[in-house]
């Protein structure tokens, strides 16, 4: 399988008191995401032919065993109604939204211009949400660079989030997904589990990608950490090599991700839920070998056994 590139480069649990007070406003669980209990197989929108329209998609994506999809932010409101109509023909569920504009426009930035851009990606990104009925969008909170510090990534992020993005969320009841995706920010578990506490809410949630920090830490670990915390889950592989200092993401079982103890940390901390795969794309025999993999993945095995 050739190099897939990541996309665009690419402590502790609230107060009692403040639970209590979110009870009332009834938040969608992660059980909820999968109805019939168990969890559900997914596909990222950008692994299906670009060719084909979305209802062909769609249906490909059933055809080949997967049960959801997760899909990039739409502007258009002409082609976000195809992609609810083709979702409402298929039965294939739409549980997420990857926002689109949190790279190009970072929350954490201190231009308010920037900042002014990446709140309307937001609120397009939960409308999109609330019509096709997902659950979740999956935000960057922020970035470091140059520009922008550790701590200023942190504090202006979060009173953004909090003043201009976590209120349209509450209101359509859609779940904010953090994730850590290669920009120098919440490097940690103890981190992202911090971050995502301090706003007190259960619109707020990690979005976890399995692949992501393979760099400096393990994935089964981040899950035990953040626990309940899990909104969603991404599924890659990530094969790194430090002696030549060569990197590459693979399919899944193809890298260094410990996928049984993955799986085990999982069903330790009663994730039961979405997870989506997110490598490169291909036709319908690639893709069934996906979800076959996939489907190993859930059953505690190894997805993928070289040829001897």
């Amino acid at each position: 399988m050739k190099k897939m590139n990541r996309r665009t480069f690419l402590e502790m649990t609230a107060a009692a008191s403040a639970a209590s007070a979110f009870a009332a406003l009834k938040p969608p669980t992660v059980m909820a995401a999968a109805a019939d209990g168990g969890l559900k197989k997914a596909v990222y929108v950008s692994m299906l032919p670009k060719e084909l329209g979305y209802l062909d998609k769609f249906k490909l994506a059933v055809d080949v065993g997967f049960q959801g999809i997760e899909i990039g932010t739409i502007s258009a409101p002409a082609v976000a109604d195809e992609i609810k109509e083709a979702s409402a023909k298929t039965g294939l569920t739409i549980h997420g939204v990857m926002n689109a504009d949190h790279w190009r426009f970072p929350l954490s930035s201190a231009d308010p211009e920037v900042v002014n851009k990446s709140v309307a990606g937001m609120e397009t990104s939960l409308r999109n949400a609330k019509l096709w009925g997902a659950g979740v969008v999956l935000l960057v909170p922020g970035v470091v660079n140059p520009e922008t510090g550790y701590k200023d990534a942190w504090t202006r992020s979060q009173k953004v989030i909090k003043e201009r993005i976590l209120p349209l969320a509450q209101e359509l009841k859609v779940i904010v997904g953090m994730e850590e995706v290669w920009n120098k920010f919440l490097l940690s578990p103890l981190e992202m589990a911090r971050y995502v506490d301090e706003f007190n809410s259960p619109w707020v949630k990690a979005y976890f990608d399995v692949g992501n920090m393979l760099f400096y830490g393990y994935p089964q670990d981040w899950i035990r950490t953040l626990g309940p915390r899990i909104a969603r889950v991404h599924v890659k592989d990530f094969k790194l090599d430090r002696r030549e200092s060569k990197y590459s993401w693979t399919n899944l079982g193809e890298g260094d991700v410990d996928w049984p103890e993955v799986r085990k940390a999982l069903a330790e901390v009663k994730y039961d839920g979405w997870v989506t795969t997110e490598i490169s794309g291909g036709d319908a025999a690639y893709l069934k070998d996906v979800v076959a993999r996939l489907d190993k993945i859930f059953a505690g095995q190894k997805p993928y056994t070289p040829p001897a």
